[in-house]
């Protein structure tokens, strides 16, 4: 299983990502793709009309969103791994960590681009 982890500076306030992240309206427009949120612990939520799959975990607004996760590359075999989101205020906005753990072995650095490309990318174009 692997692990990476990657990070954005977004010129907004932590809140206003707390809220996006777990809003299936934010979600859509920030990525530019369906999404669709329970934004409660226990929820489900699909993304990337359901190549991301999961539920949320733990919620500590607006600090931290934990959420099970998986997408379709991933076997049925495979377990889902973890997605931690910390929200660290700077001054320039928020810090966006993404600290994702548990990924099937070979695909880390796929999901490492796709973190850049499918959300970092549009967020700091959407936020600004």
């Amino acid at each position: 299983m692997e692990k990476i982890t990657v990070s954005v500076d977004l010129p907004v306030k932590r809140e206003v990502v707390f809220h996006a992240w777990l809003d299936s309206a934010e979600h859509t427009a920030f990525t530019g793709s369906e999404a669709v949120i329970d934004p409660s612990v226990g929820g489900s939520f699909t993304a990337w009309e359901g190549y991301i799959s999961g539920k949320t975990l733990d919620l500590d607004a607006p600090n931290r969103i934990v959420q099970a996760w998986r997408t379709t590359e991933f076997s049925d075999a495979d377990a889902d791994s973890t997605l931690e989101i910390l929200l660290e205020t700077i001054s320039s906005g928020t810090r966006v960590t993404l600290i994702h753990t548990n990924i099937p072995d070979g695909q880390g650095d796929m999901y490492r681009e796709g973190w850049e490309e499918y959300y970092f990318r549009p967020m700091l174009e959407y936020f600004s």
